[in-house]
């Protein structure tokens, strides 16, 4: 290889000033050089960071790479002597095969295509419910919490079947442990409580099934431990995500007018505009993997036990695969990018994140025609990149009423 070998020694956490959507300018930079790195974990440990679309991709498709969570260390934590404990009963997403199948398989059949086209008209129906409210209260409105954050979260509850009652402050425990700022210790409180929370509705679900995933999966082979693991990874992967991007894409739109007005004029417009946000913003921006054995991994050896860190919102920045990759661009014809990940972890629910953004979206825009920010934009309070998912916290909106 030609390249000399690019060192990174600390990971990126800060976004440029006026660039919310665009990764930090340390990971661009070392994706100019190369798209593989060495990196320095916190504590001195070796490992490599890849930015580069292509390698991203192979690492993703190799099961000489190991996603167990026993294996895996943070990019920006030391641990010291700290042995990471493996990940618990059902959370597949942290596991090798074959326990990796054992948890996801049961799922499968819940979130195809077609049974999530068939949720339409209820999201439909709960995104209209939202944006009546919000046009009810008058401008101006934070839509995080008017509309960004309830829509995926009714409809994550209604498919496992948290009961109405609960909703509210299952929602809270959850946002506690998954914003990136909350205390170690509120942080543990909250994760506690949502498992003891899980615990109970597993409980329920197994006397009283009623028509959710949770009561179906309850007359399989797994166990109460197992199905609160998988319960709180669906939560996990079905609320924050979406949530985030349908705040955080609705501001890369008011900051694009030529492209929100492309979108409000031609709702054919909706699939390609959805795919093109998943991978201009890559909000779970960053995964991990192990290598198991020595790999050899674009003209390098990632040696065994070398943990890499995949930077998915760099790749989707890859100026190889993507013509000018820094552009919101509604209309590109996509080839297809990493936003749900590859290979057998790729993500279970993407097909329900993509209906309700297909749905959510143009219903927004179209409802409010001269939807605009309420702040400055260097005013909107961004996630800090400490937290899994990028976005933001709030995202003060007026209109004209």
């Amino acid at each position: 290889m030609g390249e000399s070998l690019n060192t990174v020694t600390t990971m990126p956490t800060a976004r440029q000033a006026g660039c919310p959507f665009d990764p930090p300018a340390e990971l661009i930079d070392a994706h100019r050089h190369a798209p593989i790195s060495r990196y320095t974990f916190p504590g001195g440990k070796p490992g490599w960071l890849i930015t580069g679309y292509d390698l991203v991709r192979a690492v993703l498709a190799d099961s000489r790479f190991s996603s167990r969570k026993e294996l895996m260390l943070h990019p920006t934590i030391d641990y010291g002597d700290f042995e990471v404990p493996a990940a618990p009963p059902g959370e597949f997403l942290l596991m090798d095969e074959p326990q990796h199948s054992r948890y996801r398989k049961p799922l499968m059949g819940k979130f195809t295509v077609r049974r999530m086209r068939l949720l339409t008209e209820r999201v439909e129906q709960i995104t209209a419910d939202h944006l009546d409210a919000m046009e009810k209260a008058g401008p101006p409105a934070d839509l995080v919490t008017a509309f960004a954050r309830p829509v995926p979260a009714i409809v994550i509850c209604e498919l496992l079947g948290v009961p109405y009652q609960d909703r509210g402050s299952f929602q809270e425990q959850v946002d506690s442990f998954m914003n990136g700022e909350t205390s170690d210790e509120d942080l543990m409180t909250a994760y506690a409580a949502t498992q003891d929370y899980l615990a109970q509705l597993v409980a329920a679900k197994r006397a009283n099934p009623t028509d959710d995933i949770l009561s179906d999966l309850t007359d399989s082979d797994l166990n109460d431990e197992e199905l609160q693991g998988i319960a709180l990874l669906l939560l996990a992967a079905g609320l924050d995500t979406t949530a985030n991007m349908l705040a955080l894409g609705t501001f890369a739109l008011l900051r694009n007018p030529e492209q929100l007005a492309a979108l409000r004029a031609e709702p054919e417009l909706a699939d390609r505009a959805v795919e093109e946000l998943l991978r201009y913003l890559s909000v779970a921006k960053t995964f991990m993997r192990t290598a198991l054995e020595d790999v050899e991994l674009g003209g390098r050896t990632i040696e065994a036990g070398s943990r890499v860190i995949l930077s998915y919102n760099t790749a989707n920045r890859d100026p190889e695969r993507f013509t000018d990759p820094h552009v919101l661009d509604l209309r590109r014809q996509h080839g297809g990018h990493l936003a749900f990940g590859h290979g057998i972890h790729q993500c279970l629910g993407q097909q329900l994140a993509r209906v309700e953004m297909r749905v959510a979206f143009p219903a927004l825009v179209n409802r409010f025609p001269t939807l605009r920010l309420a702040v400055p934009a260097e005013e909107v309070d961004l996630r800090p990149e400490t937290a899994d998912i990028y976005g933001v916290k709030s995202l003060p909106v007026t209109w004209d009423a």
